[in-house]
């Protein structure tokens, strides 16, 4: 093929893939993404091509991946419309009663949480919050750098989303006061609203995680009830500056940020923690722990003062009845397992049983029945060994000396068995606290979802269970995506979650529990990027919950609590700023399930089961061969997590050897960095795979079926949406790194004949390696799911066209090839390197596989102790005596430091923004 000049441009390098493109049509097999790569790679090796110039490109295609983010998310939110959509869903009506019920159960409890999603960089957030905002392009104004993301950095993110989040619902429920004192003159005065309750798990989720200590979670909460005091002073004083409660707001403030230093030091010395605990547990005149006398009187002023200053002295009581003494509510969360190994101490001579049993259950009711409140203090923290005992004893605490009022969740992860939230309520009735604690079970393996419904039958049939449910006036569980959309695919995933939240409104009807609130928390953790549905909002909201299952609750009588996740720094964008967190509450409002129509008829992709069961399991089938593969498994652990960011505090994945990255398992990676692996690796798997070949042998009455059916439109919404960003030729072109025979031919007939030596050691080294073959054989069998799901997609409408899908399609290929081109130079790059001694067990070809796996810091770290540039030199030292050898000063590894190992750090930092602009293509947190 004859050589073609390129400039490395967005606009030039898209123009050159469509002609490249083109010429598949010719050679099927021809990998349009690869050649482009090869064409970079070529240039960037002949010299012709430096750098800088790339890292010019990599600006460019950043700045346009912001802009693309920024897109999506206004599409989303339409924020220009924020105003009137308030205005709107504020409007009365003719019925007191109906407003009041419409506004004073919250439309979603929106919970802030901190998974590895910190992916954007302040000034990068800014810039889509400002595209947003303004409706131009993103500028994030030159190269951004990257945080420190530990979990102090993320609970400081949080605070500053929730503060938005708090300024958005003060302006809701203004307008709502304001147009309820119009319409209902004598009656208004009645209304509470509470249109959101807002949650946070930062700093209180143990769950795959030994750094959080107790005090750690204390003085995180602390810092929030001073946090929250002070925004409380500030909204009073602006409304009255002379009222009498700044002051004693202010001062409640100051103690509680005195306390929260105290505690956010290092307590394990016993001398440190007695001073801190009793300086928090001491009476002091500023100490306060319930906000209960200041709303009353707020709203008994409120009676006697002009129109705006009761709106905001209403407005300000709200906030305090849905807020408490804190910035949120909580979530504290544990792993299943430490439940158990922490009960089963008190089990006796049945510590032994099977948690799974009618023993175990049976053995917890006496245990129930026997339990006697038992006091702690802080020394019980202290001493308390045990992860599962110690969050009671935390919560314990909080409600104690911090906040009496606002109630706390506890979140069970992999929680499989009725026994599990006994062995929980046993602890928090053991410490005095079932009262004020929601204990919650995470549904979220194939097991749990498989086995849930009959869970949810034998739990709420238990008497202490359903006694302390009517007392909490809620039963509360957790469903969530991540690790069933890993497992058993996306698309079963979600109606896997339906059908369990359905089979959860049942079980309430069957057991008498129809008084109480079901409060379903739903995690996402999609493969489109945790931001749940990406076509619009009322799609973001139903692929959690959807209208079926709502409709459920609706038929059963059963009050709903619908409460999700915005994930990270990347999903607390929509609460950017105050005015980003109005749009954001207002589409939640426009649609939340309080519109629930129990009336419509069934969705027939309900009533058709005949069809839909049949689609679901041949989906969840075709997903379990994936990653039952080692195909999958080999290539979506080829790099091991090399592709991604750090984007989190939480480790990513648990600590191995270098044997062992090699044989990387899936279950040593979380949930979200796997998605993150398929979307830059070019292909949702988790997503796509298995819709094509699940409508074989009866696509026509399926593709009827998923057009007539909302829920079915719904589904291949979010599959077009997925689909439109893949690219198989992409996945096959990673596999194309590894291939020796192409290495071998790079230099064929005298081209690039400086490379010569470094492409045969190359080829030489991968001669063995199977990542080549495995790349092939993972995209033929993507290849023939997807013809079958294209003429699937031919039959049913496409709601979503986007006419610029292939200018989107273009620029990931162009950031995928310029990856490509860096990899391979990193490549070239580090085979140049001559051989050295072994060093600490370390080999070159240890080396080599460090960076074919991206592990490339520890590479680096290898070759600069193997290469150093700092050594003693003769003029160093004072001697008398005097001596010629050696002759001249020496360089040293300067120049194989400046030819191939620096050379190798620049081109990864490339490869990690690429990363990101992928990843903000796909509109993907983390």
């Amino acid at each position: 093929m004859a050589e073609t000049k390129i400039e490395p441009t967005l606009a030039s390098l898209s123009d050159r893939l469509r002609v490249l493109h083109s010429q598949t049509r010719e050679t099927p097999l021809f990998n349009p993404v690869f050649q482009l790569s090869l064409d970079i790679s070529r240039k960037l090796e002949s010299g012709e091509l430096g750098i800088d110039a790339l890292a010019g490109l990599v600006d460019e295609l950043e700045a346009q991946s912001l802009d693309a983010r920024a897109v999506r998310l206004g599409n989303l939110l339409e924020p220009q419309e924020a105003d009137h959509r308030l205005a709107t869903l504020a409007a009365a009506g003719d019925n007191f009663e109906r407003f009041r019920a419409s506004w004073e159960r919250p439309h979603m409890h929106a919970v802030f949480t901190a998974h590895p999603t910190f992916l954007l960089t302040p000034r990068q957030s800014e810039a889509v919050a400002t595209a947003v905002a303004s409706g131009r392009e993103a500028d994030p104004q030159g190269p951004s750098e990257t945080p420190e993301i530990t979990l102090r950095y993320e609970h400081e993110c949080a605070m500053a989303a929730l503060a938005n989040a708090q300024d958005a619902r003060d302006r809701i429920v203004a307008a709502v006061l304001r147009e309820a004192r119009g319409a209902y003159p004598d009656r208004w005065t009645e209304l509470q609203p509470m249109p959101f309750r807002f949650a946070s798990w930062v700093g209180y989720d143990m769950d795959g995680r030994t750094d959080i200590t107790w005090y750690n979670s204390i003085a995180f909460r602390l810092s929030e009830k001073a946090q929250r005091l002070g925004r409380y002073a500030d909204t009073l004083e602006a409304i009255d500056v002379a009222h009498g409660a700044i002051a004693a707001l202010r001062a409640a403030r100051d103690h509680a940020a005195a306390s929260a230093a105290d505690f956010a030091g290092d307590l394990s010395d016993p001398a440190a923690m007695s001073a801190a605990a009793n300086r928090l547990t001491a009476d002091h005149p500023a100490k306060l722990l319930t906000l209960a006398p200041l709303i009353d009187q707020l709203e008994s002023e409120a009676g006697d003062s002009n129109a705006e200053d009761a709106i905001g002295r209403r407005t300000l009581a709200a906030a305090m009845r849905a807020d408490g003494l804190g910035m949120s509510w909580i979530h504290f969360r544990v792993n299943a397992k430490q439940l158990h190994n922490a009960i089963r101490t008190r089990l006796g001579d049945a510590a032994d049983i099977d948690l799974s049993s009618r023993g175990a259950i049976a053995a917890l009711r006496e245990l129930l029945a026997s339990v006697e409140p038992q006091s702690a203090n802080f020394a019980s923290l202290a001493v308390e060994s045990s992860t599962a005992v110690r969050q009671f004893l935390a919560m314990a605490q909080i409600l104690k000396h911090v906040d009496a009022d606002a109630p706390i969740r506890m979140l069970v992860a992999e929680c499989e068995q009725p026994s599990t939230v006994l062995a929980a309520l046993y602890f928090a009735k053991l410490f005095g606290i079932a009262d004020k604690v929601d204990v919650s079970p995470l549904f979220e393996t194939e097991t749990a979802l498989e086995h849930g419904g009959r869970f949810l039958d034998l739990l709420l049939a238990e008497p202490d269970y359903k006694a302390y449910a009517k007392v909490r006036g809620r039963v509360a569980i957790q469903t969530g995506f991540s690790d069933a959309g890993r497992f058993v695919g996306q698309i079963p995933a979600s109606l896997a979650i339906e059908r369990l939240q359905g089979r959860l409104a049942e079980a309430m009807a069957a057991n008498g529990l129809t008084d109480v609130a079901a409060l379903i928390f739903n995690t996402h953790g999609e493969g489109m990027g945790r931001g749940a549905h990406p076509s619009s909002f009322e799609d973001r909201i139903e692929w959690a919950l959807s209208a079926w299952a709502q409709r459920r609750f609706a038929r059963a009588g059963v009050a709903l609590e619908p409460e999700a996740s915005f994930q990270g720094g990347d999903g607390y964008l929509p609460f950017a700023t105050p005015d980003l967190a109005l749009a954001t509450l207002t589409q939640v409002i426009a649609h939340s399930p309080a519109h629930t129509d129990a009336d419509v008829p069934t969705d027939p992709f309900y009533r058709r089961t005949d069809l839909s069961l049949d689609f679901y399991r041949a989906i969840k089938e075709h997903q379990r061969d994936h990653l039952e593969s080692r195909t999958y498994s080999r290539a979506i652990t080829a790099f091991g997590l090399g592709l991604l960011n750090e984007t989190g505090s939480r480790k990513s994945r648990r600590q191995s050897d270098l044997s062992a990255d090699r044989e990387m398992s899936l279950r040593q990676i979380r949930a979200i960095p796997h998605n993150a692996i398929l979307q830059q690796l070019g292909y949702p798997v988790n997503i796509i795979a298995g819709v094509g070949s699940a409508a074989e042998g009866n696509i026509e009455e399926l593709g009827a079926l998923l057009t007539e059916s909302a829920r079915g439109r719904q589904i291949m919404r979010l599959v077009r949406a997925s689909n439109a960003l893949a690219s198989i030729k992409t996945v096959a072109a990673f596999g194309e790194l590894f291939n020796s025979a192409y290495w071998a031919s790079r230099p064929y007939r005298g081209t690039e004949q400086h490379l010569a030596q470094a492409c045969e050691a190359l080829a030489e080294y991968l001669i063995k390696d199977d990542r080549n073959g495995v790349f092939r054989r993972l995209a033929s069998r993507l290849r023939v799911d997807a013809l079958k799901l294209h003429r699937l997609f031919d039959l049913v409408p496409d709601d979503d066209p986007h006419p610029e899908r292939e200018s989107v399609r273009r620029a990931i290929g162009v950031l995928q090839a310029v990856r490509l081109a860096l990899l391979q130079h990193m490549f070239l790059k580090v085979v140049s390197v001559p051989a050295f001694s072994r060093a600490n067990d370390i080999s070159r070809t240890d080396v080599l596989e460090m960076v074919f796996t991206l592990r490339i810091d520890e590479a680096l770290a290898q070759l600069r102790r193997a290469f150093p540039i700092s050594f003693p030199r003769k003029g160093d030292f004072a001697l008398d005596e005097a001596g010629e050898y050696p002759l001249g000063e020496g360089e040293g590894y300067a120049a194989i430091r400046a030819n191939s190992i620096e050379p190798i750090e620049q081109a990864y930092a490339l490869c990690l923004r690429i990363s990101t602009a992928i990843a903000n293509e796909f509109g993907a947190h983390g």
